[in-house]
């Protein structure tokens, strides 16, 4: 990949089954290429070590027997060998394993061996009524890079991090860097945004991925960590966390991070309120959720009145405007706010708060679509 002067990115290409080779010219080019990336390579990005590696067995089978077993994700929190379990089809299921010293995968390439590993979740199932499908091993690593973009090259997904896997946020974050970038991307070459708020795609997704990263190292640890007092702890104080005033929402809030501060994020220096967080994709009182109206478009979410005035400048300018009447779960989300007002991006993030819809009017420059994201 060579960058031009003249605002231009050339891509030479090579068919690995013919030798052939070709090249391509782009106005920009998103290195979507993964841990071995050779984008990265090219603007000279280097992965820095966040400090985990563990080598991992993942197995897929196939049966036609009913395995009874609870229908959502296993997360076996064992210091010898950490393991998760989930249903990937009809007749299909995952484990993947920790790997232990001086283990590859190649040992478990068939079911003499594997049987005893998967036999907690298949009870009397005999090993011949179980097809493997797929033995892999992967080696997880927690990484990230130290720049994300150079000119016109953007580095995004595994190209850009490396998460270890124990809150399944892996591939989730790489569908966050697209959703974040594609849109600003789309505005740029529209015209309605300057080039310079593609600066932000990093300073808004290389914080929040770290964040992430080391939630999942957290979690890893939480799972793993400290021998047998450390399993007995977790014996002793999981069934019981739930019960622990606060903690059970805390426990199952999904909520991020929000994005730091940016050209396109006016988030207070306290980090107090909305902007920065995601628009929850809530039901609307016509039936809709919020993400089926606002369709990749900026909308302008407000509990105030709206004056026809308003109203009609809010769609000349190509925005969406969304109500949020008392009892709606955009009322409720808005007061959590402290706030009247929304103005929420084509990801779904929240640009700027205000007392007054009005005030966040002049913030539309965006085309009428730029098609469904939600970052």
């Amino acid at each position: 990949m060579e960058q031009s002067d003249e605002g231009q990115v050339r891509v030479r290409l090579t068919d690995r089954s013919t030798g052939e080779t070709s090249a391509v010219t782009a106005g920009y080019v998103l290195g979507c290429d993964g841990a071995n990336s050779l984008a990265r390579s090219t603007i000279g990005s280097t992965m820095q070590d966040l400090v985990f590696t563990q080598r991992w067995l993942v197995v897929d089978l196939a049966t036609d027997a009913d395995l009874a077993q609870w229908e959502g994700v296993h997360q076996v929190c064992d210091p010898v060998r950490a393991a998760t379990y989930m249903r990937i089809g009809e007749r299909r299921y995952r484990w993947e394993f920790q790997l232990l010293s001086g283990e590859r995968a190649e040992d478990y390439r068939d079911m003499t061996r594997l049987h005893s590993l998967v036999r907690p979740w298949t009870g009397d199932l005999r090993a011949e009524q179980l097809e493997i499908v797929r033995t892999a091993e992967y080696t997880f690593r927690a990484q990230i890079a130290d720049h994300w973009r150079e000119q016109r090259l953007f580095l995004l997904g595994d190209a850009a991090h490396l998460t270890p896997p124990f809150i399944g946020q892996g591939m989730g974050a790489g569908l966050r860097d697209a959703a974040n970038l594609t849109w600003k991307l789309a505005a740029v070459l529209d015209g309605r945004l300057p080039e310079h708020v593609l600066d932000s795609y990093e300073a808004e997704r290389k914080p929040h991925a770290r964040s992430m990263i080391n939630l999942a190292k957290l979690v890893g640890a939480a799972m793993t960590a400290g021998g047998d007092t450390g399993s007995a702890l977790r014996r002793l104080l999981a069934p019981r966390l739930h019960r622990l005033p606060g903690l059970s929402n805390r426990i199952l809030d999904s909520r991020t991070p929000a994005l730091h501060r940016s050209a396109l994020v006016d988030r207070g220096r306290l980090g107090l309120g909305l902007a920065g967080r995601l628009c929850p994709n809530a039901p609307l009182p016509d039936g809709r959720r919020f993400d089926d109206l606002t369709a990749g478009r900026y909308a302008l979410v407000t509990s105030a009145a709206v004056t026809p005035a308003l109203r009609s400048e809010i769609h000349d300018r190509g925005g969406v405007l969304v109500t949020a009447p008392p009892g709606t779960a955009l009322h409720r989300w808005l007061r959590s706010g402290h706030t009247a007002a929304a103005l929420v991006r084509p990801d779904g993030t929240v640009q700027r708060t205000a007392p007054d819809p009005k005030a966040l009017c002049g913030l539309l420059r965006a085309p009428s679509s730029y098609g469904r994201f939600r970052g």
